[in-house]
């Protein structure tokens, strides 16, 4: 597998209140959308299309949210590499790999 430096992803960064969310996910899977079942998962440029950078940066932008989204292999795979997730807490929905972070204040 490539470096952390080389893997990229989409990162934004949401200001809600006092909340500070962060969307992650794989770069291949931007403005995609994927179905199983009555589950529809949209990857949409307004929630996610953010800023392009590798995986090792948007986990340390991930590190400061109060609630972050993962979405796809390399990220998830890399948010519970940085101990923000679990990989108990990881979902799957039409072979896609989904976690959330939600920091209790």
């Amino acid at each position: 597998m490539s470096s952390d430096d080389e893997i990229e992803v989409y990162v934004k960064v949401h200001h809600h209140g006092r909340d500070v969310v962060v969307a992650v996910c794989d770069a291949e899977l931007l403005g995609k959308t994927f179905t199983e079942g009555t589950v529809k998962i949209e990857i949409s440029e307004k929630f996610y299309g953010g800023e392009k950078m590798s995986v090792k940066e948007a986990m340390k932008i991930a590190k400061k949210a109060t609630i972050a989204n993962f979405l796809g292999e390399k990220s998830v795979k890399y948010a519970i590499k940085s101990k923000l997730v679990h990989k108990d807490a990881v979902t799957v929905v039409a072979s896609i790999p989904h976690a959330q972070l939600i920091t209790m204040m």
